[in-house]
């Protein structure tokens, strides 16, 4: 289940990465999980009772995903894949960490420790391009850290954490929608009636990987399924390199793969 989420994960983004329109791609999935997670919920509540959970945290973890969307396509829009993609999700797990520390009175271990250096290395080793290429892949990463703490944070304070997963989608829908309508409505429209399957197939792909984690968690420890489900940064750095046609393969899929190391490291010593 958790190779299964890193494989679904990757996959939505080379989806995003790949639309010639990749802000109407990210909006459109998220648009499309909207009501998937919506409709989920309100089976919940008709079959079992009112979903419990924090929302306050919900929404500001909605509010959260917009400027992450902004980032994270014009990481895409402005850097290769293969470069764009580990540095986000990994630099995002070492970012939440840290932020535990500072905001959830989380402590770090040595080996903790120790991961967040090797993973830096990763990154040092993922970072030799340009520093506009770099930026927008580092500022997605804060953001992601950002939202990680947050949502750990509502997880902790929900009485349904499952319900809590689904609630991040209905928000997150609509502030990136908010903004889309405001920005682009006239565009958003037509490429939602022109690749409505396309949207439709990554909003599956973006519940399913968040809904397999879960699943995973129940079955398996927390920190195992944590690092399989990171795994996703090296599938995305072979991604960029034998479907994109990235150049200089061997050094990225050498730095994703010690990002991954440093992640283990990391998740080991929580």
């Amino acid at each position: 289940m958790a190779l299964g989420a890193a494989c679904l994960h990757a996959g939505w983004n080379l989806a995003v990465k790949r639309n010639i329109d990749s802000g109407l791609a990210l909006w459109g999935q998220f648009f499309i999980a909207m009501f998937l997670a919506g409709g989920a919920l309100g089976v919940w509540w008709i079959v079992d009772d009112v979903p419990n959970f924090a929302w306050r945290y919900t929404l500001l973890s909605g509010i959260t995903h917009l400027p992450y969307s902004v980032l994270l396509i014009r990481a895409y829009n402005t850097g290769d894949f293969s470069m764009s993609y580990p540095i986000a999700r990994g630099g995002g797990a070492v970012g939440a960490a840290l932020l535990g520390v500072l905001l959830l009175d989380d402590v770090l271990s040595p080996i903790t420790v120790v991961g967040i250096v090797i993973a830096s290395v990763g990154f040092f080793l993922l970072s030799r391009g340009s520093l506009r290429q770099m930026r927008f892949a580092l500022a997605t990463a804060g953001i992601i850290g950002v939202y990680t703490a947050i949502d750990a944070t509502g997880v902790r304070e929900s009485a349904d954490p499952a319900a809590y997963a689904l609630s991040i989608f209905v928000t997150t829908g609509m502030s990136v929608s908010a903004w889309t309508f405001i920005t682009r409505r006239r565009e958003a429209l037509g490429a939602l009636h022109r690749q409505w399957k396309q949207f439709g197939f990554a909003a599956l792909g973006t519940v399913g990987s968040y809904s397999l984690t879960l699943l995973a968690m129940r079955l398996a420890p927390v920190g195992y399924v944590a690092v399989l489900r990171e795994s996703s940064v090296v599938i995305a750095a072979f991604i960029g390199w034998k479907l994109l046609g990235e150049r200089d393969h061997r050094r990225r899929i050498s730095g994703a793969v010690v990002v991954l190391v440093g992640l283990v490291a990391l998740v080991a010593g929580g």
